[in-house]
């Protein structure tokens, strides 16, 4: 199941579509889908959790928590909706787009992904392309 929940005065634009775009990106890969929980709040919200739980003093896009299990994918996935329009604007993209590109990041985080090394990013970019590509077809 996956849910929605906004800390911020914003809502997506079509919730059904896009989760049925996460089941299909997930079960692509033989994953199944348990309870993911998206969270869109403000850099406000996110840096609190940045500096609480990860001892991180900067603003971020994206944290993801992980309970997944072995195929079964769970956690919770909070995106600051401030800085993904500010990143859509520096990477000269569309908000939707990059809003797109966040909400898939942290489900390929728990299905393996990692995005540390130069190669786990291409391979993480790579990923997101594909699961991108599932949504605008």
């Amino acid at each position: 199941m996956i849910e929605f929940n906004y800390e911020t005065d914003f809502n997506l634009k079509d919730e059904s579509l896009l989760k049925d775009w996460i089941r299909t990106v997930a079960s692509d890969q033989d994953f199944e889908l348990g309870e993911i929980n998206y969270i869109f709040c403000d850099d406000a919200y996110l840096h609190k959790l940045n500096v609480e739980f990860l001892d991180h003093d900067t603003l971020t896009d994206i944290i993801s928590f992980d309970n997944s299990l072995g195929k079964l994918l769970n956690g919770d996935i909070f995106i600051s909706v401030e800085r993904v329009k500010d990143n859509a604007a520096d990477f000269n993209v569309s908000f939707q787009d990059e809003l797109h590109r966040v909400m898939i990041h942290g489900v390929l985080h728990y299905m393996g992904y990692k995005d540390k090394t130069g190669d786990e990013k291409k391979m993480m970019r790579n990923q997101e392309d594909l699961a991108l590509c599932k949504l605008n077809n």
